[in-house]
Order: structure tokens, then sequence, then C-alpha cells
């Protein structure tokens, strides 16, 4: 495992955190607490001391879990837990809310959730758009200076809402989407980032499973499955798109002796994102880890990855579908 320093902290954390977006349950297809504690242990028995979560994954239970697991695994001052907030929701249905007193609660909640005293990474998880950021940033500026949180971070915002974020308050890390199918940072948000010396802890390497080496076209998603409403994976674009996962395997395979989902990994690491999230909830899930460091890309395969990616899916979508409504009335 490779470490990084985050900007502007004394934060050392792996290149690679481990998301527990799908140990929540929450359109995941439920959980498995204790295949999900296992799933942690198997990550941090493999260098990663960086654990990223949301309240909002599972309504809490990816939290509740989390804490559970840091706790039987012991050496909190040894882990940095990740985890957000403005996100809020009623009768299962999830809205923005970056209000000081949402952001307030959900701190105090979170604390109890993960059964620590501090939070070392807390992310705007959405931007809310009707209020503006400014509100936000003002409150987690504020937990800042009180210790309650030691590092200040943004996902999902464009440039121009972390310019304004950052007049407000200290702002370390933006977490955006970005793997081999979903490249729209490229056009903006990598750029300034780097010029503002903030860290990149970028989400979804693996791109909900495209990019594992074991979806299929026969694969089905029920119950609150995201992948349902993720239009990669409708026709005709999942054909596309395990057209070009299926070459970039082969590629993995001969050039590197390296299964997909590494080289996934691998591949944002070496575009400049000093951490990159990798989610999971089986500990087989954690196997790969070990393929991802002590080699890199030549230009010659970063360019074949480009090519690859021109022939077969041409008209790429992102993660946009994600997105959640500024209220309930949207």
């Amino acid at each position: 495992m490779d470490y990084v320093r985050i900007a502007g902290t004394g934060l050392r954390a792996s290149r690679i955190a481990l998301g527990t977006w799908a140990i929540g349950g929450w359109m995941w297809g439920g959980t498995d607490e204790e295949r999900s504690i296992a799933t942690i242990r198997a990550a941090v028995a493999q260098g990663v001391n960086l654990i990223d979560t949301a309240p909002v994954y599972g309504f809490g239970a990816s939290e509740e879990i989390v804490g559970r697991a840091v706790a039987a695994i012991g050496g909190r001052e040894k882990l940095l837990l990740s985890t957000k907030c403005t996100l809020d929701w009623k009768d299962g249905r999830v809205f923005r809310n970056g209000s000081r007193e949402r952001i307030l609660r959900e701190v105090e909640d979170s604390l109890r959730r993960l059964k620590t005293d501090w939070i070392d990474i807390y992310f705007i998880h959405w931007p809310d758009c009707r209020r503006g950021v400014a509100e936000a940033a003002k409150t987690l500026r504020g937990l800042y200076e009180a210790g309650t949180i030691r590092a200040i971070g943004v996902s999902n915002f464009t440039p121009d809402q972390m310019r304004v974020f950052a007049e407000e308050s200290p702002l370390h890390l933006c977490q955006p989407p970005y793997n081999l199918f979903e490249r729209g940072i490229e056009n903006g948000v990598q750029g300034w980032c780097e010029r503002s010396g903030m860290t990149l802890m970028t989400y979804g390497a693996l791109c909900r499973g495209l990019l594992s080496g074991r979806m299929t076209m026969e694969r089905t998603f029920s119950g609150d499955d995201l992948r349902q409403a993720d239009p990669k994976f409708q026709a005709p674009r999942r054909a596309r798109y395990l057209a070009a996962a299926a070459r970039l395997s082969e590629l993995a395979r001969t050039r590197y002796g390296k299964s997909l989902a590494a080289f996934s990994v691998r591949w944002v690491l070496e575009r400049g994102v000093p951490i990159t999230i990798w989610g999971g909830r089986t500990p087989e899930q954690m196997a790969p880890l070990a393929e991802v460091f002590g080699w890199s890309m030549d230009l010659a395969t970063l360019s074949a990855v480009d090519g690859i990616l021109a022939e077969e899916v041409p008209e790429t979508v992102g993660a946009e579908f994600m997105a959640p409504p500024t209220g309930l009335e949207a």
C-alpha cells in the first residue's frame, strides 16, 4: 500500500480508501453485517487506513457497521474515518439539505454511530443549490476550528462552487466520480483542485461493477439496486461498455498480468489522483488490492486505453443519474 499526505493537514492516508456505500445496503440490495465487518477487516489488513462512509448509506446503517468494525479492530487513532453531510431523507426519499441546523444534527449523529469523538474528513455530500454553499462552508469551518473534524472536503462540486466555498472556509479535499468510463473531472475539476492545492479523493473506481471483471449481460438487478437507473446498464449501452471492459481486461492481462479491477484502479492513480475509493462488501472483493501497487503503466498502455474507449464507447454517459433532488417537491 502507498500513502499520501492530505493537503493542508497532518493526515497520512492510504492511496486506496475503502468505500462503504454498498455495505449500507440501501440501493445495493441489502446488507450482511457480519460479512461487512469482515470486509472492513480485510481492507485494513492490506494497509487501507481510510474508510469512507456517509449517513445516507443505508440511512445510518453503514456508519453503524463501520463504527462497530473499527471498535472491534481497535487502534482508532491509526485509522481515518471519512463521512458526509447535507443529505436529508423523509419516508425513504433523499433530498439535499445544507442548512446549518441539519449539518450540526448530522455531525452528532455520525459521531454516535461511528463510536468516535472526532471525524477525520467531513465532506459536503452534494451542494444545496437552493441555499448556496456559503452557509455550509461557515458551519464546517466552525466544526474544524472546534476540532470536531480534522479536514474539510466537498463532493460533487463544480469549480465555481468550490471557489465560493473556499472564500468562507478551509478546503482540503474534493470527492468527485472518476473512472475509466466516467472522466468528466478532466474538463475542469481536476485542474482546479491541482492549482488550488487540494487533494482529490475520487469515487466509483470500478464504475459500480462494470470494471470489476465479473459483470455480464445476463446479470439482473432487483429491489432498490441503483444500477437499474444507471444508463450504462441499459440496452444498448451495457453491451458497448462490457465490450470495452473485455478489451481492457485483455490489455491488463497480456501487458501486466493483472485483473481488470486492479488495472482500473491503477489507471485512476496513474492519472494523477492521490486517493481513490474502492467499494466492496465482501472480503473476497478486497483480494485484488495487492495487485494495484509496485508497478506503473507506460504511455503506450495509456494510449491503448484511450483507443479502446474511443472505439467501443464513443458516446459516454456520466454519473449524473445519481444526483439527488434539491427538495422533496422536486
